[in-house]
């Protein structure tokens, strides 16, 4: 089990007067999920009508990290039906907060709670050529044994499937 104590994640924001705060999503963050998300991802954000219904199902499983002044970074998380196996949906942080230790902040959180709920499996995707991602993921005891998925998510769309054992 990897633990990471809070002092490890100083206040990397230079935009709010405190250090970014984890918490769970609300309905008053669309707006600024929104923005994050299309900051993170300008290629392929999620829809509006998505994030929106992200929040009302699953707005328990979208933890935030706000400095203040707006979000910084947000992931989402979802189990399966029978609750052995959790996916990690989207970790996003906006452009010029890569590199802080914010994704990292948000998985670490995530594992923990998956933890308590006795999840014994996470998976996730991640495009192939994100290398910081991988690098990331794999730092936190996440492997590729079945590798890159052709075409995943389509034509082209292909996908490196990560697990992570609880």
């Amino acid at each position: 089990m990897i633990d990471f104590p809070e002092e490890r994640f100083p206040s990397t924001s230079n935009r709010g007067d405190r250090p970014p705060t984890l918490r769970g999503v609300t309905e008053a963050d669309l707006p600024e999920l929104l923005r994050v998300d299309r900051e993170a991802f300008p290629e392929d954000p999620y829809p509006p009508f998505i994030l929106r219904q992200l929040i009302e199902i699953h707005g328990d499983r979208i933890l935030v990290l706000d400095d203040g002044n707006g979000l910084l970074g947000y992931v989402l998380f979802v189990n399966a039906s029978d609750g052995s196996v959790s996916w990690i949906m989207s970790l996003a942080v906006i452009p010029h907060q890569r590199g802080q230790g914010l994704g990292r902040r948000l998985m670490v959180e995530v594992l923990r709670r998956l933890r308590t709920e006795g999840v014994r499996q996470v998976r996730l995707t991640v495009e192939p050529t994100s290398a910081a991602a991988i690098t990331l993921y794999g730092s936190l005891g996440f492997s590729s044994e079945e590798g890159v998925v052709r075409d995943y998510f389509g034509p082209g769309e292909h996908r490196l499937l990560m697990t992570l054992a609880l």
